[in-house]
C-alpha cells in the first residue's frame, strides 16, 4: 500500500492546481530583504511627518503655547526644527544612519541608550505573554476541534469570546487586586525578578490567546477533513498520531503567521500594562515621555517599536517559508 502523503512535502503543483517551479530560498530571502529595507526607509519618513510636520512645530508643543519666544527659539535650535522641513528630514535621516536618535530633554542622555536599557524587559514581557497565549490557544483549540459541538467546544468558544472582549489593562488590574493585594502571591510592583512578569504576561496572553484559539480550532477542523488524514486512518494509524503528528503539525502553519503579528502588537500593547504594574520597560518610557513632553524620546521610541515590528514580521515570513515550502511554488 502506498505511503501516506505528507502535506509538508511540496508537490509539482501549486494550491490552485497549476504547475510551477519552487522558488529557491535564497531568492526569496533577497526579495523579502529588499522589502524590509524599503520598509525601514519608509518608517522614519512616516514618523518624521506624523510627529514633526502634521502637528506643527514640536518646539512650541514641548515648551507650551504660552512660553516666551526666546525659550521657544532655544528649543527649536536644540530640536533642530529651526530649519525648513526638507533640511530637517535630511538631518534626521543622516542622524539615524549614524544610530543617533537624539538626546532626551529630561535626562540629557542619548535616546538610543535609554531605549536599549528598557527594551529587554518589554521583550521579556512580550515573549512571556506569547507563551501564555500559545499554552491557552493550542490545547483548547485542538480539544474544541476534535470534540466539535460538545461541551468542550462550547466552553472553548465561550472562553474565546470572553477573552477577546476583556481589555488587557482591565484584566491586569483585576489580577493585581486579587493575586498581589488580597492574596499576596506575586509581587505588587517592580521588575526585579521573573515573578514580576507573571501577572502582566497572563493579562497580555489571555486576550491574544483567545484570538489564536479560534484560529487553531478552524485550522484543525480543516486539516482533519483532508484526504491525507482519511488515508492515515484507513492504514490503521493511532488516532493520537493522526491528530497530533499529522493534523496539528500542519494546522499550526497559519497560526505561526498570526502569532508573529500578534507578537508585534504585544510589544506595543505592553505600554499600559507596564504602567499598571510599574514595570520599567520601553512602553513606560514612552508613556512618561508623552507626559513630560520629551519629544526626542517619543520620536525615537516610536521609530524603534515600528522597526522591531517590521523585523519580527520579516523573520516570521522567512520561518513560514522554511516550514511550508509549498508557498515557494509559483
Amino acid at each position: 500500500m502506498a505511503s501516506v502523503p505528507s502535506p509538508l512535502e511540496p508537490g509539482p503543483n501549486t494550491i490552485s492546481g497549476q504547475k510551477g517551479l519552487r522558488i529557491p530560498f535564497f531568492i526569496l530571502l533577497v526579495r523579502k530583504s529588499v522589502r524590509l529595507l524599503l520598509t525601514m526607509l519608509l518608517i522614519p519618513t512616516v514618523v518624521f511627518f506624523v510627529l514633526r510636520v502634521i502637528p506643527g512645530d514640536p518646539a512650541l508643543v514641548v515648551a507650551g503655547f504660552d512660553a516666551p519666544p526666546e525659550v521657544v527659539e532655544d528649543l527649536k535650535v536644540k530640536l533642530g526644527t529651526n530649519h525648513p522641513p526638507l533640511i530637517q528630514y535630511e538631518e534626521w535621516i543622516l542622524s539615524l544612519a549614524q544610530l543617533d536618535f537624539g538626546t532626551s530633554l529630561i535626562s540629557n542622555e542619548p535616546v538610543l541608550k535609554l531605549i536599549l536599557e528598557r527594551f529587554p524587559l518589554t521583550l521579556s514581557l512580550a515573549v512571556a505573554g506569547m507563551l501564555c497565549a500559545l499554552l491557552i490557544a493550542i490545547p483548547l483549540g485542538v480539544m474544541s476541534a476534535v470534540r466539535r459541538w460538545t461541551l468542550w467546544d462550547y466552553g472553548g468558544m465561550v472562553f474565546s469570546q470572553i477573552g477577546i472582549s476583556l481589555p488587557s489593562f482591565w484584566l491586569g488590574i483585576i489580577l493585581l487586586l486579587i493575586f498581589a493585594v488580597k492574596y499576596p502571591i506575586f509581587p505588587l510592583f517592580g521588575g526585579d525578578s521573573p515573578w514580576h512578569l507573571v501577572l502582566p504576561s497572563i493579562a497580555l496572553g489571555i486576550n491574544r490567546g483567545a484570538v489564536l484559539l479560534r484560529l487553531v480550532r478552524t485550522a484543525m477542523i480543516e486539516e482533519l477533513g483532508k484526504e491525507y488524514i482519511i488515508t492515515a486512518r484507513s492504514k490503521g494509524l493511532p488516532e493520537l498520531a493522526v491528530r497530533y503528528r499529522h493534523a496539528l503539525r500542519n494546522a499550526l502553519l497559519p497560526v505561526l503567521t498570526i502569532a508573529g503579528i500578534q507578537f508585534g502588537y504585544m510589544l506595543g500593547g505592553a505600554i499600559v500594562l507596564e504602567q499598571i504594574f510599574s514595570l520599567p520597560g520601553l512602553g513606560r518610557l514612552i508613556l512618561s515621555a508623552v507626559f513630560q513632553r520629551d519629544f526626542p524620546v517619543i520620536q525615537g521610541g516610536t521609530l524603534f517599536i515600528a522597526a522591531v515590528f517590521s523585523l519580527v514580521n520579516f523573520l516570521v515570513d522567512l520561518l513560514y517559508s522554511l516550514v511550508n515550502p509549498r508557498i515557494r511554488v509559483g
